[in-house]
């Protein structure tokens, strides 16, 4: 097993601002043995996600930061090829937090085994994973949208977004998406089945989006913050609920952000219009998983729930796509194919 070697991606640097390459260090190192109560695995697909550049950051988080040298974090799909665990054999596909490498040893009692015939193991990190998991928790647990009522969400192409806004619909509520460019707006308002969808970018993009909300904005699902987050404030209704997933306009500033201080001003509209504004991580609804699992198989299975998925092949591609990622260039769930074969 010593000759097996394994290919990592580990955190050279922390990042100031925007991360690049040089952040980011090649590795490879030789296949450990797995102990008693462990599996190896060969890594096939991992996922790429914003919450990876508040890993790379010292700063206080809810979670720790990556130290340097350690392999970078991540959610992948791998297949065990050693197992000394007895609920896991060689060739069962499982869904693993083994990180940016090509080969792993884990934990049984860490995994999930996943059916290759249910539905494409890469959805295991996409809509029937973390970012779906993410979207129905905070959705209905926060957000909770009734019928009739307008429920926003930004990043709408993306794999949480793109969620949101067909679930929102599912429940009988108006779905408005926001996104970037006319080709995700298109995808947001043709095949995912939108109400409404306005292009971020647009000159008149706060103009745009009170029309697409012409009876205000009962949910806001937030991930993105920034110039979305100023436009879409003032059209929140009376007793809004807004979900705080994700602030990604954010994640690479280094310093005080410009222009005046409004938080005086969300305070008030707080207060007036009794406004809810929680954020959330979505391990905190754990216990909904398996309701999780089994409505989401079920949507999907009736095609009342659609995904896209951007696959990047090569582990060695994985910082520049995670880099795309953070500048919005990706075009649905990013993953990597890390395994050529899978």
């Amino acid at each position: 097993m010593s000759a097996l070697k394994n290919r990592r991606i580990v955190l050279a640097s922390r990042p100031e601002g925007r991360p690049t390459r040089e952040n980011l260090r090649v590795e490879e190192a030789d296949v450990p043995e797995p102990g008693e109560g462990q599996v190896l695995l060969r890594v096939q697909y991992l996922s790429l996600d914003p919450y990876m550049r508040g890993r790379m950051s010292a700063a206080r988080s809810y979670a720790p930061p990556v130290e340097l040298g350690a392999v970078m974090v991540g959610g992948t799909v791998a297949q065990v090829i050693r197992s000394r665990h007895p609920d896991y054999k060689e060739g069962d596909v499982v869904l693993s937090y083994s990180g940016w490498q090509t080969h792993a040893v884990a934990k049984g009692d860490g995994l999930r085994k996943l059916d290759p015939s249910a539905a494409p193991v890469s959805t295991a990190l996409g809509v029937l994973g973390m970012p779906g998991f993410t979207a129905y928790s905070g959705l209905f647990t926060i957000g909770r949208p009734q019928p009739g009522e307008t429920v926003v969400v930004a990043a709408a192409s993306g794999p949480v977004g793109a969620t949101v806004g067909q679930l929102a619909r599912l429940k009988g509520a108006r779905a408005v998406g926001i996104a970037g460019g006319p080709d995700k707006c298109a995808y947001v308002r043709d095949e995912l089945g939108f109400d409404a969808v306005v292009d971020h970018r647009a000159p008149d993009f706060a103009a745009r989006l009170k029309e697409a909300c012409p009876k205000g904005v009962d949910v806001y699902f937030e991930n993105v913050g920034g110039a979305v987050w100023d436009a879409v404030f003032p059209r929140l209704n009376p007793f809004a609920r807004v979900p705080v997933c994700g602030l990604i306009a954010q994640y690479n500033a280094t310093g005080p952000f410009e222009g005046p201080d409004r938080l005086p001003i969300v305070m008030r509209d707080v207060l007036s219009k009794s406004l809810t504004l929680r954020g959330f991580i979505q391990t905190e609804f754990h216990s909904q998983l398996p309701d999780f699992y089994r409505e989401m198989g079920a949507w999907i299975r009736e095609g009342r729930v659609r995904y896209r998925e951007d696959i990047v092949n090569g582990l060695d591609n994985a910082p520049e796509a995670f880099i795309g990622l953070l500048e919005g260039r990706n075009f649905g769930k990013l993953v990597v194919r890390v395994d050529e074969a899978a």
